[in-house]
């Protein structure tokens, strides 16, 4: 665990478009005083190319981002673990603050279903930042 700044993990099943979302804005508007994480229990190829194109209309560019898969060690180093209403089972820890985010699935949707997606996982980031000032 890092002592000098908040560890945050996001956990979806794919790491292809909630999770690498929620990621992105949480190193947009958290800076560098959050160490941001994110993996699935099943990484797709590539990171949905339509929540990449979501991020990219409100100026945030995940293109070089990469699925990961889920490890325990992941979890043993955050702080935050946020699962993706997706029924993950994620290694539990004594001392983590674990959420799960009930948020649909962008894989397969238009432009227009998932830019509600995406400013859902804003506001929800916005909230997970003040509760680790």
């Amino acid at each position: 665990m890092n002592d000098t700044k908040p560890s945050v993990l996001f956990v979806c099943v794919h790491n292809a478009g909630r999770s690498q979302m929620a990621a992105g804005f949480l190193r947009d508007i958290a800076g560098d005083s959050v160490e941001v994480r994110s993996a699935g229990s099943m990484p797709a190829e590539q990171i949905n190319p339509t929540a990449v194109e979501a991020m990219a209309e409100v100026g945030i560019d995940i293109t070089a981002e990469a699925p990961k898969v889920l490890t325990t060690d992941a979890v043993k180093e955050s702080d935050v673990v946020i699962t993706m209403g997706c029924g993950d089972a994620c290694p539990i820890f004594p001392g983590k603050r674990y959420e799960d985010w009930e948020l649909d699935d962008p894989a397969g949707q238009g432009l227009d279903a998932v830019r509600p997606i995406r400013d859902d996982i804003r506001a929800r980031i916005e909230g997970l930042v003040a509760s680790l000032a």
